[in-house]
């Protein structure tokens, strides 16, 4: 068995690889017996413990609660500030992405009859019901999303089954011990989290652990994602630095049981159902040694594998790490099912109002995984996420259907967070402004693509009033394509419902630009500040409002140059060319080229629990003490709070989200 850990940390660590779901050996007859004799069991012992009345429906129900353990998902916030309040969530697009697959086939074996189904027929996760239309619509707010009535009338929604706090303090902490672990008393707990939520992600593991040491730890995320990932051609599993596994030695045990890289939605579903063979068939209490068995014994019984991704499991009584990498069947996007089939619509975004001034129900999208360009200070990178995946041209129409499953859901506004709308193929962009435009103006009898979702005559209006916004870049909208297809393109996004466009200008400086591979031109006649003013003016030409990120640190940064971008953008502002200018410190990723290049790689620090977020990084989208450029001293990074504040007035992106109830 070859070992795959890095040479720093032979001999400590060794971790075991299991290949089988790449060799994919014959399936045991042994197995096959093995796992009747367990599903038989567990039933037979199920049906026992059940006491509810008599009919088919209240049996059936019954033994669903008598084999199934209760999960809990958790999304780690990004940052806990001095105020006890946090300006910017997590990422739940991420947690719902890679919960989908598998709450789908739960939802299928419970429909269909435990024992008729492949997957989850003998213990279960209890990862609740799908939200009635009543429940999104009257989704609570808050970190806890149940309430002991809840409970006490019956089983939760999958909505209910997440902790998303917001905030990681002592008030957030009691909330988790008390009001949900105590209560809820989960066998398994899954965190997801991005970089800067990590060193809360790993306090809220090891209050898990305190409260409920036999629960199973998952952590994942794009976190994770960055810093683990697996070699095929060195067959071996390779750790950043940052990753959890390195950043966290120094205290000892990491509370985490399992770990999940890369395209989680297949990876997790199999996790999963793991976790469930690994329930004591008496007890119901899964452990780390029994999941690592049953992941072996799924490996020879498993008809599919879809995507690229790892799982390992650690502390096992053997002392070692376990691997185990998956490489299979592409995963198509528009085949998997829609994030918010499981969970309510609760983000609001200033710059989509109702009549009345109130934020609509913004539903979050992504028609790609990555960004195809690769400017070098970028997480999104198609080569930091390890690849490019879309909707292809030809799925137009499953785009069109999505979206109208979340106007059925309660979305009365849209934002697709691909880093540039269908990676850049305006052919696509207006072949989906066309359908989507078709459906928008549709009468309840006419069947296209989409109208079967919208049953009421409430969900065709709020498609009819849908407005809905998306990110390009400057490239994209000058000199790489032609004047009037751009201009038609527009045209057709604004006539769809399209009402704002963010795009990213991150610097007006030159001696900037000309470092970061944002600039796909930099001979173009044209300097970079007035290509920005162009792509500005074309968007808001075609009546769409137009946001826009500016980044400060990047290499080249002086002082010179952060004031020459400030005075540049605040006169795109007075020019009404810009609604809103989010100002951003540049902040290292584990994967990016620059990181690298400052030498960075082995000196961030998102794991120590007792650095505290506070002024002046508080007050940027996206800013941590010692993840920050180092081109910047604190004293820049007070310059640049102060001379943008005073100089974009209103128009700063500093609007905090209010404190999330506990």
């Amino acid at each position: 068995m070859p070992d795959t850990v890095p040479r720093a940390l032979q001999d400590d660590v060794p971790t075991a690889l299991h290949d089988d779901f790449l060799s994919r050996p014959a399936a045991r007859a042994a197995d096959t017996a093995w796992l009747e004799r367990r599903r038989c069991g567990i039933h037979a012992r199920a049906r026992d413990r059940c006491t509810g009345p008599a009919g088919e429906t209240a049996e059936a129900e019954a033994l669903w609660a008598a084999r199934s353990y209760p999960v809990l998902a958790v999304l780690a916030p990004v940052m806990s500030t001095h105020e006890e309040k946090i300006e910017f969530p997590g990422d739940p697009m991420c947690l719902y992405t890679a919960l989908s697959h598998a709450i789908a086939r739960i939802a299928e074996v419970r429909a269909s009859g435990a024992l008729t189904v492949d997957g989850y027929n003998d213990f279960c996760p209890a990862l609740g019901r799908l939200p009635s239309p009543d429940y999104r619509l009257r989704a609570p707010e808050g970190a806890v999303r149940f309430t002991p009535e809840d409970l006490a009338a019956g089983e939760l929604t999958t909505d209910q089954c997440v902790f998303d706090p917001r905030v990681w303090n002592a008030r957030a902490e009691t909330c988790f011990r008390e009001r949900v672990l105590r209560v809820l008393r989960p066998r398994a707990v899954l965190i997801s989290t991005v970089s800067p939520g990590h060193r809360y992600a790993l306090a809220m593991a090891r209050v898990v652990k305190e409260e409920l040491p036999d629960c199973l730890v998952v952590l994942g995320g794009r976190h994770v994602d960055e810093t683990v990932r697996y070699d095929p051609r060195a067959r071996r599993v390779r750790l950043a630095p940052s990753s959890p596994l390195v950043a966290d030695r120094p205290r000892g045990s990491l509370p985490v049981d399992l770990l999940c890289a890369g395209e989680g939605s297949y990876a997790l579903d199999l996790l999963l159902r793991a976790v469930s063979l690994a329930c004591d068939p008496f007890t119901g209490v899964p452990s780390t040694d029994r999941t690592v068995a049953a992941l072996e014994l799924l490996a020879r019984h498993e008809k599919e594998v879809r995507g690229s991704a790892l799982i390992l499991a650690l502390g096992t009584t053997d002392g070692r790490r376990h691997a185990f990498p998956l490489d299979g069947e592409r995963i198509a996007l528009e085949s998997l099912p829609a994030p918010y089939a499981a969970f309510a619509v609760r983000a609001r975004f200033p710059v989509f109002t109702r009549p009345d001034g109130a934020g609509m129900l913004t539903a979050h999208m992504m028609l790609t995984n990555a960004c195809p360009y690769h400017c070098n200070f970028c997480s999104e990178g198609a080569l930091v996420v390890g690849g490019l995946k879309r909707f292809p041209r030809h799925a137009v129409t499953a785009a069109v259907e999505r979206v109208a499953e979340y106007v059925s859901y309660g979305a009365e506004s849209l934002f697709f967070d691909d880093s540039i709308l269908w990676a850049g193929d305006f052919t696509a962009v207006r072949a989906f402004c066309a359908e989507l435009s078709a459906l928008r103006t549709a009468g309840p009898g006419d069947a296209l693509p989409g109208a079967r979702l919208l049953r009421t005559p409430a969900e065709r209006d709020r498609l009819r009033a849908l407005k809905w916004g998306e990110q390009f870049t400057v490239d994209s909208l000058t000199g790489l394509r032609s004047p009037g297809e751009v201009r038609e393109t527009l045209a057709a996004l604004r006539a769809a419902g399209c009402t704002y466009a963010y795009v990213g200008i991150e610097s007006l400086a030159p001696e900037v630009m000309r470092h970061i591979h944002k600039n796909l031109r930099p001979d173009a006649p044209e300097s970079w500040e007035e290509r920005v003013r162009a792509a500005l003016t074309l968007l808001r030409g075609a009546g769409i409002e137009v946001g826009s990120s500016v980044l400060f640190g990047l290499e080249g940064e002086t002082r010179a140059t952060i004031d020459h971008t400030i005075a540049g953008v605040s006169r795109l502002i007075r020019d009404g060319l810009l609604s809103i200018a989010s100002p951003n410190i540049l902040t290292y990723h584990p994967g990016t080229p620059l990181t690298r290049q400052h030498g960075m790689a082995d000196r961030l620090d998102y794991h120590s629990p007792d650095v505290e977020s506070r002024p002046p990084y508080t007050y940027f989208e996206e800013a941590f003490p010692g993840v920050v450029s180092r081109a910047l001293t604190e004293e820049d990074i007070w310059h640049i709070h102060r001379a943008a504040q005073a100089a974009w007035g209103g128009h700063r992106n500093s609007q905090p989200m209010a404190e999330t109830a506990l």
